[in-house]
């Protein structure tokens, strides 16, 4: 179970960690450091923007983040038979990941941030990218390393 959720974690970041990171660079113009200097200024406010070190606070929190959401997910699928069923069926780790992926998108970007930051969620094509895409990045990672059988030792 801890191997799983590690892998979990680990791949987690990393194929969102990219995709973010590609979006800040090709897609929005902007820098990989200022990425993760974004994320650190959640909590820690605006200054985070202006001291390179917080950019790796931000790779560190968005770490964390992974970990968490990864940690949710193993709960409920040691918790929930349905969901155990789910994924076991043909197609059942990607329907998972339809769903995981978004609602963690809209937990964080309409709870977790604005609660923070104490500013409502902006929805726009940025948004929308962002909820599409952690299906892939996000929900899929996850669904499929915590549904993974354990291996013997």
């Amino acid at each position: 179970m801890i191997r799983r959720l590690a892998l979990a974690t680990l791949l987690t970041a990393i194929c969102d960690g990219l995709f973010s990171s590609a979006l800040s660079v090709f897609a929005y113009g902007s820098t990989v450091k200022r990425l993760w200097q974004g994320v650190a200024a959640v909590p820690f406010g605006a200054n985070a923007l202006q001291q390179d070190s917080f950019a790796w606070v931000g790779l560190a929190m968005h770490v964390c983040v992974a970990f968490a959401w990864s940690a949710v997910f193993l709960l409920l699928y040691e918790s929930l038979p349905p969901l155990r069923r789910l994924v076991a069926r043909r197609f059942g780790v990607l329907a998972a990941a339809a769903v995981y992926g978004p609602l963690v998108w809209t937990v964080m970007s309409f709870h977790v941030i604005p609660a923070l930051t104490h500013r409502p969620p902006v929805v726009n094509g940025r948004w929308w990218t962002q909820f599409a895409g952690h299906a892939i990045f996000v929900g899929l990672p996850i669904a499929a390393m915590i549904s993974r059988p354990e291996r013997p030792r």
